[in-house]
């Protein structure tokens, strides 16, 4: 492939990059993939309108990875759709391609977008549409328990193909929602199930962020022994990889667990571990959001602080993912009640359960806050200003906070 790159030879360098692009994927080899995939997409020349889009679809599977870019993202979708109409091949992973662009046209409409896929005559795409309709649920914060059935369907499907990307995937997401819902020894066996049929096929980018959430579900249950453990895989793992999401995933959880463990200078040690490892991609909205959120709860000062929790609300704002939204309403919450706004702490954190759809069993700080916002103020008024919090509007109450000290009570 990187003779044909050199020699400029666009079909045979994109026709190698469609073929190996899943091997690259799952085999350990994400920056290599990356790298090659994009080359061979830059190459100009006649290329075969199905062999494009093959290449652009992963190239979107690549870059919208982890914490990647959307915008970068949504580009690479529309050209892959662009070559997709055209080709006369019927490729699985294009039917996707086809279900992303057209929630790129309306966000809102994603049912509309992926329902059509729950019909393909393949079971591998009805399987990842199944998965994409919860995760979209759960991205736009949607009540009940549709996203989990969904994500627990698909995950029968994957089982039913032996499909371990997708098993993984499933299991990695309905760990997530099993977490977030307070069973954290169910999610935690989730994960394990997911390392484990992730492990055979050598993904072990994946691996380095599963057992980080790990570490830190551990860690919520007060086993430090298996939380210490876990970090030493994901380390051991990352020790043989170069895939910047992966390794800035483990300085991520080790700072975010620094933090909650009171190491302050540890936690700003990681961080700035993962901005560098991140470079420019450290500017994306989502890891903005989370990055100023995590300062916001290190910075003793109070102005500091109110002006990381704007920050991150802005962001995750910009990037308009609800469980994102919301993890930054709990930092806002903190803030007011470092303020002595007990009420506005209660309305806050019950927006932070409206953004997503559930209250988040699984934040220590969601927990630690509410603990200290009843105790000031008493079931009663704590339960009243809680209603208050769930009929606002989000950004308002944030914003009331963000306003001036001791503001928003």
């Amino acid at each position: 492939m990187r003779g044909a790159l050199a020699a400029g030879e666009a079909q045979s360098a994109m026709r190698l990059a469609a073929a190996a692009g899943w091997y690259w994927w799952l085999s350990g080899h994400r920056t290599e993939g990356m790298e090659l995939i994009t080359a061979a997409v830059g190459t100009p020349g006649e290329v075969a309108d199905d062999v494009r889009a093959t290449a652009y679809a992963l190239v979107v599977l690549f870059a919208s990875a982890g914490r990647g870019d959307e915008h970068q993202a949504a580009e690479w979708i529309h050209e892959a759709y662009r070559f997709a109409l055209r080709s006369r091949r019927r490729i699985p992973l294009l039917g996707l391609v086809t279900a992303l662009e057209r929630m790129l046209e309306a966000p809102d409409a994603f049912e509309a977008a992926f329902e059509p896929l729950l019909d393909s005559e393949d079971p591998w795409v009805r399987a990842l549409a199944r998965l994409h309709l919860g995760k979209m649920r759960i991205m736009l914060g949607h009540e009940g328990r549709e996203a989990d059935a969904c994500l627990e369907t698909a995950l029968t499907e994957f089982r039913a193909l032996g499909e371990r990307f997708g098993i993984s995937f499933a299991q990695t997401e309905l760990a997530e929602r099993i977490a977030v819902r307070g069973d954290l020894a169910g999610a935690c066996e989730h994960l394990e199930q997911a390392i484990a049929v992730v492990t055979e096929v050598g993904a072990v980018e994946d691996v380095i962020r599963m057992r980080c959430r790990q570490a830190q579900l551990y860690w919520l249950r007060g086993d430090a022994d298996a939380c210490a453990a876990a970090l030493a895989e994901a380390q051991r793992y990352a020790d043989r990889v170069t895939w910047p999401d992966a390794l800035a995933e483990l300085a991520l959880a080790r700072a975010e667990l620094a933090r909650w463990g009171g190491e302050a200078q540890e936690a700003r040690r990681q961080l700035g571990v993962a901005t560098a490892l991140l470079g420019g991609e450290a500017l994306r909205g989502n890891v903005l959001a989370v990055t100023h959120d995590l300062l916001g709860y290190l910075a003793e000062d109070l102005g500091e602080a109110r002006a990381h929790h704007e920050a991150a609300c802005a962001a995750a704002a910009g990037a308009g993912h609800a469980p994102l939204i919301a993890q930054v309403l709990v930092g806002v919450a903190d803030l007011a009640l470092r303020q002595g706004a007990y009420e506005q702490a209660a309305r806050l954190l019950a927006a932070s359960a409206g953004v997503r759809g559930l209250w988040d069993r699984s934040h220590p700080d969601a927990a630690r806050i509410e603990r200290a916002a009843r105790h000031a103020l008493g079931d009663a008024r704590f339960t009243a200003a809680a209603r208050e919090g769930a009929d606002a509007l989000w950004s308002d109450l944030a914003g009331a906070t963000l306003a001036a000290p001791g503001t928003g009570r």
